[in-house]
């Protein structure tokens, strides 16, 4: 008789250990559940709000003032396709000074030297190459945070043709490493996609 009561009581003891071992693992299972939501919650509503590639944090206009080195730009035809007319390792410097005024060049990397090595005795193949493989320019500029637009008013040019003018770029993404735009009206007649990355 007392066999079996020590017998009861050592099984109550069991199951009590055992029940409170089931509490003790739901807890922690709980618990896991907790952590687990509340670290992917965060890491959820920031995936939702990043765009599909993530980019670094855009800024304001007003920080485009400094220098920009050229890395790219395609020209968009009427038709939609797309030519790099720079050619391949192109270069380029833009400055935007704080007030309010500008220097911008681009050229091909493989402009032709002049055979008579005098700037003013160039071929006519040779002065053509050149006209054609370069840009550069210089004047004055504002910027229109509301339409994200960058505008320039042409002082003096290597294309005489921009002289006295205005154009517009449509700045489609600034960061504080990168400056992308779109310029609708080029000197060629076509809308070109330009990428600069911020002089270090």
């Amino acid at each position: 008789m007392q066999g079996e009561q020590n017998f009861r009581a050592r099984t109550v003891v069991f199951e009590g250990r055992m029940g409170g071992l089931e509490a003790f693992e739901k807890r922690e299972e709980d618990m896991n559940r907790r952590s687990l939501l509340t670290r992917s919650v965060p890491t959820m509503l920031a995936a939702a709000l990043l765009p599909s590639s993530v980019v670094a944090q855009e800024i304001s206009l007003k920080e485009l003032v400094g220098s920009w080195i050229f890395v790219s730009a395609q020209d968009v035809k009427p038709d939609g396709s797309k030519v790099d007319p720079w050619g391949p390792n192109p270069k380029g410097a833009a400055m935007y000074d704080a007030n309010g005024r500008f220097t911008f060049m681009i050229m091909r990397s493989d402009l032709p030297k002049f055979a008579s090595n005098n700037r003013a005795q160039a071929t006519a193949e040779e002065g053509k190459a050149v006209a054609q493989g370069m840009i550069a320019f210089y004047g004055t500029y504002t910027i229109n945070e509301g339409d994200k637009t960058l505008t320039t008013r042409i002082e003096g040019s290597s294309y005489p043709n921009l002289i006295g003018g205005e154009q517009k770029r449509i700045i489609t993404s600034l960061t504080a490493d990168e400056l992308r735009y779109i310029n609708p009206t080029t000197s060629t007649g076509t809308k070109a996609e330009s990428v600069w990355r911020r002089a270090k």
